[in-house]
């Protein structure tokens, strides 16, 4: 039996030829990159990485087949990419960043006019007032009167809640950007502290009815459960929900809201932090509708749709890994109106100025159907 260590050595000696036939491979590509130059053909040839791919299926065993076929797709996809740096060639969404550094403003605004969801008090102009200094704050009834708000010019920017570390992203928001012209220049974690309001002089037991909005329900989902002469109903949100019980005077209702929506409303503490965890922060993305890339962004978002077919998802995500770059959120909609397709939602961290993401932006229009840059930014805490 051979030993372990000449086994391995002769591993090495493998993989030394490999790297080397590697380098060899990619010369060509440069070869061939000057013939596109040339004579004008596109660089991304779909037909000629599909033949490829299957060859390489094909020149080994059927149970090493699909290795062969990763491997060989690595490889085209590495050779596209030289080709595309070689030739200066840029994406789309690439092309926009590269213009978006070229014009950065030289700090974030300190005012603006912004649009929010809900009244005075909700969450939305707690986390406003925490990214702008002076906010000309205009409220909506809806989310999705918010992105009309600032697509339509109305409102410069808008803020609106996009995930909760207990109770997940906030659905309606993630589906009301599939049709939305937007792009994030901001976000802010907040952290999120829920107390039982009511009228002065109302005591726990004489509680009847809790409204609040449905995230904030989930998020006191145990506390709730202990109140088990309550029914609890959905407002548009917490400041509402506030609002509501302040108008109704009454002594048996109550809403599960912020503190600074007791001084607003000039409801009592009945009970405070009855979140079911501590540790509980909601983000908020604020979005304009013209894209601008302020300094010190290492954030970005990206939305997607593969196509319908095993690896393309793994295509997209090996671009990341490629590049070393961290992926932090992966999210899936169903887009409406087509049958189990799918929009994929990318954050990644990564400087909008690095070499890798210029790299990134250029490389993902080949893996997928869709590609929209939704902004680079960075985060407030």
């Amino acid at each position: 039996m051979e030993d372990l260590t000449d086994i391995r050595q002769r591993i090495n000696t493998i993989d030394e030829q490999i790297s080397a036939l590697f380098l060899q491979r990619m010369e060509a590509a440069a070869d061939v990159a000057e013939y596109k130059r040339a004579t004008g053909k596109p660089v991304f040839d779909r037909t000629r990485e599909r033949e490829n791919i299957a060859r390489a299926s094909e020149r080994v065993p059927a149970s090493l087949a699909s290795y062969a076929a990763t491997i060989e797709s690595i490889l085209m996809e590495a050779s596209r990419e030289a080709q595309y740096e070689r030739l200066g060639l840029k994406s789309q969404a690439a092309q926009k960043v590269s213009l978006a550094l070229d014009n950065q403003p030289a700090l974030f605004p300190q005012q603006a006019y912004v649009a929010c969801q809900g009244v005075e008090g909700a969450y939305q102009q707690i986390a406003c007032d925490r990214m702008f200094k002076r906010a000309q704050i205009s409220y909506f009834s809806s989310f999705d009167g918010v992105f009309r708000a600032v697509e339509q010019g109305f409102c410069q920017f808008g803020v609106l809640p996009i995930e909760n570390s207990t109770a997940g992203s906030v659905n309606r928001v993630y589906d009301l950007m599939m049709s939305h012209d937007f792009h994030i220049v901001r976000t802010c974690r907040l952290k999120v502290d829920h107390c039982l309001l009511v009228n002065p002089g109302t005591k726990l037991e004489d509680i009847k009815v809790i409204y609040s909005h449905e995230q904030a329900i989930s998020q006191c989902a145990n506390y709730l459960a202990g109140l088990t002469n309550a029914r609890v109903h959905v407002c548009e949100n917490t400041a509402i929900a506030s609002q509501r019980v302040a108008e109704s005077g009454k002594h048996d209702v109550a809403a599960i809201a912020s503190r600074a929506c007791a001084d607003l409303y000039g409801l009592e503490i009945c009970d405070q932090s009855i979140q079911d965890q501590q540790n509980n922060y909601t983000r908020f993305a604020c979005i304009t509708k013209d894209l601008a890339i302020y300094p010190g962004a290492d954030r970005t978002s990206l939305m997607a749709v593969v196509s319908n077919e095993p690896g393309s998802l793994y295509k997209v995500l090996a671009r990341f890994y490629a590049l070393d770059v961290n992926l932090i959120k992966l999210e899936s909609r169903p887009i409406p109106d087509r049958d189990f397709e799918f929009m994929f939602y990318f954050d990644v961290e990564c400087p909008a100025t690095a070499p890798e993401f210029q790299t990134l932006m250029n490389s993902l229009t080949d893996v997928c159907e869709e590609l929209r840059y939704l902004g680079s930014y960075s985060e407030v805490l």
